[in-house]
């Protein structure tokens, strides 16, 4: 048995990085998975085509999760079309850097309703679908930057650590109706961000790395097929770092 036999997952930004790791490793443990995207429709159709080759339904819609009347039609366009929803994974995040000094209103505002509004519009409109089916697990996607502040990123360490502060006072809320919420922190994961820094600046953040290395993508999806399956059934309202040990 796969550990997401037959269950229904939603993942937002599905279709590149961290949440097309996500996508695909649920699909791979038996998970039917709608996923949402923003601009490449071709490259979600080709993730689509991927997934049903591994014999799970699969569907990608285009969204934007911090709007909160698309989020309510995506989730019941998902449920419409899948008849349940099991797992919602709530990935979708943009960065904004600059020091505060040159921060602008709408780098503040476009970084927090995308990274934490979105949180809040899915989150809300998934419970009655997962009430219905007696339980759920929502994975809020933070990072280490939420836990610990960084230079430049006030407002995407303020909205990351929201999304902790929120899980874990809806996992209190929701506990009783079986419905479980945590936070996976990431650290330095190769994106394409991290393939275009130079040879000394990447040197300079391994140096800090106890492991000494970047993340995976996938590394952050297995915690996620952890946390979306029943092997985590008492596992609610916390938060957890793949980050090689670079905060403990």
């Amino acid at each position: 048995m796969k550990l997401l036999q037959d269950k229904v997952a939603l993942v937002t930004g599905g279709s590149r990085g961290i949440g097309a790791a996500i996508v695909k490793r649920f699909a791979e443990q038996g998970a039917h998975v709608a996923f949402t995207y923003r601009s490449s429709a071709a490259q979600a159709e080709a993730i689509v085509t991927e997934l049903e080759a591994l014999g799970v339904k699969a569907k990608a819609y285009a969204s934007d999760a911090g709007n909160f009347a698309e989020a309510e039609a995506l989730i019941n366009s998902v449920v419409a079309d899948f008849g349940k929803l099991d797992v919602l994974v709530n990935n979708a995040g943009i960065t904004q850097d600059t020091l505060m000094l040159r921060m602008t209103e709408e780098q503040w505002d476009k970084v927090i309703t995308t990274n934490l509004k979105s949180v809040f519009n899915l989150s809300k409109f998934a419970l009655r679908p997962m009430m219905k089916a007696g339980g759920g697990s929502i994975i809020n996607m933070g990072s280490i930057v939420g836990i610990t502040g960084n230079a430049g990123q006030a407002n995407y360490a303020a909205s990351k650590a929201g999304i902790i502060g929120f899980s874990k006072s809806l996992a209190k809320e929701m506990g009783s109706r079986a419905i479980r919420c945590n936070i996976v922190a990431p650290g330095f994961i190769e994106t394409d961000m991290t393939e275009a820094l130079d040879e000394k600046t990447r040197d300079a953040y391994l140096a800090n790395i106890p492991l000494k290395r970047f993340g995976k993508a996938n590394e952050v999806a297995d915690l996620c097929v952890f946390l979306g399956s029943d092997l985590s059934t008492y596992v609610s309202g916390q938060t957890i770092s793949v980050c090689g040990a670079l905060h403990t």
